[in-house]
């Protein structure tokens, strides 16, 4: 019998159906964790970082961490520090030494300065747009007496213009309140830098139809006459996040090797050196603004995430090109370091252990977590091993993924293989880790397990994995999905008979899309996924509105049709359920409703669930709660045989 298998029934573990085993990990548990903590900011003994709440419908507030360890929440509701620059934001705030914490407000998307005394009111920075939150900040950065951003502009007519400015930490100082623009004329900007004695401003940039991780520019201009030079990249090499080593030499990641590592370039004309070439990422995709994968530590290393499923802490000198990885108690870290002098912040995870933020003294070796965003967790013995494995199609690939067994102390399955849900994850181009994730331990504790499918198109194994899926979305990452489904089957891992599907947004596509093209699974569940390429082309954001084309080619009727969920419909025969919050500016609900509507006119058992107030990916904890009830219940209702 496979390891994964439960184990014979004993008077201590009597044998329970699978899906239906006792758990101590309830919706509303799920629901409340996720504290999604981001970007945080050390300055000595003091750390800042953003902390969003699903327990106050998804507001996003900054927490400062004092020097003598006390922990103080600085935003209080209604204000919320939340950025709508590409619809996904990013960094939405900055620690102004001296002055306080300035932030992208949600409601109004305006600037404001929250004094460092922490009393009063936030002071608005920038002036009122004429379009409602028509003016927008990401990627925020305090240099001197301003702060630096990417400035998003909607206009009356629906142009968007996007530029990097700068804005007076003083309103009232002259020209105050406007911003000053540094740059613009590109379709994207990202990373603003400026370079130590402040001469110059380097960045990253883009165009349509490129998306951040297609082809890249990094361009540094001089402040003092506005003149600007490209210094590495193309419409084939991805350079991400500069940072300056001195005044006129540049750190940078760039894939141009196939993979995403870190290279050295002077900016005046200098060929780049690698400073740690290896098959492997230092990097993840920039769907937000604002990630930080590595640091300049104040002896000149370089503190590094580095690996492929997981990325791993480590120290680079730059000088001998040696990297030494930290011993620390977690398996992986987000790309959103912070520094200063020797001390070190990031938000850190194991497969048991919560992601947290976590300070570390790189000169006494003190591990310190500030705050975890699972404040009680289960009984270890509840929480699913994360094992990876890489699976062959039939056609020859190898195909990542991550396997979640069930695992319950109490009980044990009731004879046979468990069921499985192959979990398909949005972007396309976004990647699962083995981070704990309460959401799959709900599951796999109850009898269920999970396989956790990075497929073709997903970042972490190298530029040529993600290319993949160029022209090949509803192809590539189908096959890749049936193949995982059916690899458990000829494993013996899971009973063919009960293996369902699930995705959100571009994992929704998939989930639907497999649905439609194989038989190998008994259900699907969709969160607001993409059913139909034209009109999501038509209604999407502008941030991925090109991005159809590096998916599925140039706009063609048959070829969409041939490739979509909604054009394929007349193949699908088992059960699916949708869920789809009806603010959603990404993918809009009319994409859930028209594939539900297909599915009634055909008699296929469906079952539609819409979320008032809920946008791209939901943030509520009554509706993540309601959600996963009715996602729970849909699978008892395919698996309870």
């Amino acid at each position: 019998m496979s390891p994964e298998q439960s184990a014979a029934p004993s008077p201590e573990r009597p044998a329970v159906p699978y899906s239906s085993w006792p758990s101590p990990i309830s919706t509303a548990d799920v629901a409340r964790s996720g504290l999604r903590l981001a970007f945080p900011t050390v300055l000595g003994e003091e750390v800042w970082w953003a902390e969003d709440r699903p327990s106050e419908g998804g507001r996003t507030t900054i927490v400062h961490r004092s020097a003598d360890g006390s922990r103080r929440e600085l935003l209080a509701a209604p204000w919320s520090a939340r950025s709508r620059v590409h619809e996904y934001g990013g960094r939405s705030y900055a620690v102004a030494p001296g002055r306080g914490v300035v932030f992208a407000n949600q409601a109004d998307q305006r600037l404001y300065l929250l004094p460092a005394t922490g009393d009063g009111e936030p002071c608005p920075l920038t002036p009122p747009p004429s379009v409602p939150a028509g003016v927008r900040y990401a990627d925020l950065v305090v240099h001197g007496e301003e702060v630096w951003a990417v400035c998003e502009r909607h206009h009356d007519d629906g142009k968007i213009v996007r530029s990097i400015v700068s804005v007076p930490l003083d309103p009232l100082a002259p020209g105050g309140g406007e911003p000053r623009e540094r740059v613009t004329g590109s379709d994207f900007y990202a990373a603003p830098a400026i370079s130590p004695d402040g001469e110059h401003l380097a960045y990253i940039c883009w165009n349509h139809p490129r998306m951040p991780w297609g082809g890249t520019e990094l361009r540094v201009t001089r402040l003092a006459d506005g003149h600007s030079w490209t210094v590495k990249g193309g419409s084939s090499e991805s350079v991400l996040a500069p940072r300056w080593r001195d005044d006129r030499h540049l750190y940078l990641i760039s894939d141009w090797s196939g993979w995403w590592n870190l290279y050295q370039i002077g900016i005046f004309g200098t060929s780049s050196q690698a400073l740690f070439p290896a098959e492997e990422e230092f990097a993840l995709p920039p769907w937000v603004l604002g990630t930080r994968p590595y640091e300049v530590l104040a002896d000149g290393r370089l503190a590094v995430l580095h690996g492929r499923e997981d990325l791993r802490l480590g120290l680079l000198d730059p000088e001998t090109g040696a990297l030494t990885d930290l011993d620390v108690p977690y398996d992986g870290w987000q790309p959103m370091l912070a520094a200063d002098g020797t001390t070190l912040a990031g938000v850190a995870y194991g497969a048991a252990v919560p992601s947290s933020v976590v300070r570390l003294d790189l000169v006494t070796g003190r591990v310190e977590a500030l705050r975890r965003d699972i404040e009680e967790l289960p009984d270890v013995a509840y929480l699913p091993r994360p094992r990876p494995v890489e699976i062959e199609t039939r056609l020859g690939r190898s195909v990542h993924a991550i396997v979640y067994p069930p695992a319950n102390p109490e009980v044990t399955g009731d004879g046979g293989p468990p069921p499985y849900v192959v979990f398909a994850h949005g972007g396309p181009t976004a990647h699962s880790s083995t981070a704990l994730d309460l959401e799959k331990a709900f599951f796999t504790s109850r009898g269920i397990g999970v396989i956790d499918v990075n497929y073709g198109g997903s970042s972490g194994y190298g530029r040529a994995y993600r290319e993949r899926l160029r022209g090949q979305w509803g192809i590539v990452d189908v096959e890749d999905v049936i193949a995982a489904a059916e690899w458990l089957a000829a494993e013996g891992l899971a009973d063919p008979a009960r293996i369902a599907i699930r995705g959100g947004s571009a994992g929704g596509w998939t989930a639907m899309a497999a649905c439609c093209a194989s038989t190998v699974f008994a259900g699907g569940v969709s969160y607001y996924g993409v059913s139909a390429l034209a009109p999501l082309a038509a209604a999407t954001h502008d941030f991925e509105s090109r991005y159809m084309e590096w998916l599925a080619g140039p706009p063609d009727p048959a070829v969409y049709a041939a490739r979509e969920p909604l054009g394929r419909v007349e193949g699908i025969t088992c059960p699916m359920l949708l869920m789809q919050g009806l603010d959603d500016p990404v993918v809009p609900a009319s994409q859930s409703e028209a594939f539900a509507a297909a599915l009634d006119a055909r008699g296929v058992p469906c079952t539609y669930l819409t979320f008032e107030g809920e946008s791209h990916g939901f943030r509520r904890t009554e509706t993540r709660s309601a959600a996963l009830a009715a996602e729970l219940a849909f699978y008892q209702q395919l698996f309870l045989l």
